[in-house]
């Protein structure tokens, strides 16, 4: 198995393809594509990982996959932050805020940086954006929708 490339392979859950890129063992996208891009290869450990969860076969962790958070420095706090959600629970901006080293949840332009970091989130699922309720997230909303509801929120 490569440890660099584009990976892809199709979700009946979402009706749509899960897409992961790879450089040097760090994944630095996930995307959700009508079409894989030309050249993509089905096979791939986080892949593999993804679609078992998608599946609902069990509470898959992604905790060990390391992703390359190629962001400002303030939202790579947040989306760490972010990473750290348990699967089955959500949180508002507010509480993402508040666990966010030098945020502030009562300011106004902190909270702005919150959702900006989630509607940025290069790996969405990884960093799972669709746990926090009241923010955007950088997957489709139709996929946000099912990952929700994969997970009972």
């Amino acid at each position: 198995m490569e440890d660099a490339g584009i990976y892809a392979r199709e979700s009946p859950y979402l009706e749509r393809y899960v897409q992961v890129g790879v450089a040097s063992g760090r994944v630095l996208h996930v995307s959700f594509p009508q079409q894989p891009e030309e050249g993509a290869e089905p096979d791939h450990e986080v892949l593999g990982r993804i679609v078992e969860y998608l599946d609902g076969v069990s509470e898959v962790s992604f905790e060990d996959v390391q992703v390359a958070l190629t962001v400002p420095t303030d939202q790579r706090a947040v989306l760490e932050t972010v990473r750290k959600l348990p699967y089955g629970e959500s949180v508002t901006v507010a509480e993402i805020a508040a666990g966010t080293p030098e945020i502030d949840p009562d300011d106004e332009d902190d909270l702005i940086l919150v959702r900006t970091a989630l509607d940025e989130n290069p790996a969405p699922l990884l960093i799972p954006d669709h746990r926090v309720r009241d923010g955007p997230s950088a997957a489709p909303p139709t996929v946000e929708q099912k990952l929700r509801s994969l997970e009972g929120l």
